[in-house]
């Protein structure tokens, strides 16, 4: 990959690092930017030291949404041309869990990308929204879509073409985050989350993570034989005989990613 301008990354005790790094512009997203981001995410998906992704804004904000700058001139013919929404797409194919850490602004594109990550922990001044209707558009990298299957049809047009301020303890009651921490606590916390995850052994978790994302769209049938296939392939990895035999000599298991 070339070398990065938008964002931060590290790698510590296997948690891949992404900061968004436009802090003057509360870390407003633009195409060279959120390829970055997609292209580090999969970087770490490939990286055995990696065992889960956390990704965080640097500054005062999340994210304030996309560059509209970048975007003020665009037509349907050249955002075709460039194939707009391509980088936001592969997010979906990340095979390790991908934490947000979350704070003040997470709008537009910003909340489509929080929305993209498998678990979001959010700092108690975050406030999400979908501003797009008063600029005479919609949400394009999927928000219309992940939203209205978190929260149900009614909540999500309500927001969409209100462009209402959510604030985190109505996100919390709706589920589409999983915690709210104060603000000096939210890396720490999310730190802490991360390593629990970091902890288990690597294919379970992938299994776990791709067994659940096929049961938003899978009938239920469908959805069990898809479980139960990949139940079965974790009887042949090594984790698996190593956590049934720590279990069963009373002791902690040793996992190793085989």
């Amino acid at each position: 990959m070339n070398a990065i301008q938008f964002i931060e990354t590290s790698i510590s005790d296997g948690i891949g690092y992404i900061s968004l790094n436009r802090p003057k512009q509360l870390n407003a997203l633009n195409r060279i930017m959120v390829r970055e981001i997609v292209s580090t995410m999969e970087e770490f998906d490939r990286d055995p030291q990696v065992k889960v992704i956390l990704l965080s804004g640097n500054g005062k904000a999340f994210s304030a949404g996309a560059d509209i700058d970048e975007m003020v001139n665009d037509d349907p013919i050249s955002m075709e041309l460039t194939n707009q929404f391509a980088d936001w797409d592969r997010i979906s194919l990340v095979k390790k869990p991908v934490i947000g850490a979350v704070k003040s602004f997470v709008f537009g594109g910003g909340f489509e990308l929080a929305l993209s990550c498998d678990f979001l922990i959010a700092a108690s001044d975050t406030q999400f929204s979908f501003p797009e209707v008063t600029l005479g558009v919609m949400p394009g990298a999927g928000g219309t879509q992940r939203l209205t299957k978190l929260v149900g049809k009614t909540k999500a047009l309500e927001w969409i073409l209100t462009a209402e301020r959510i604030k985190a303890k109505t996100a919390l009651q709706y589920g589409f985050i999983n915690k709210i921490v104060a603000p000096e606590l939210l890396m720490e916390e999310s730190v802490d989350f991360a390593r629990k995850i970091a902890k288990q052994p690597p294919l379970a978790v992938r299994l776990i993570k791709e067994s659940i994302n096929k049961a938003v769209d899978y009938p239920l049938n469908e959805g069990m034989q898809f479980e139960r296939k990949n139940f079965y392939i974790l009887f042949a990895s090594e984790d698996q005989k190593e956590g049934m035999k720590a279990f069963v000599e009373k002791r902690e298991p040793k996992f190793t990613g085989g």
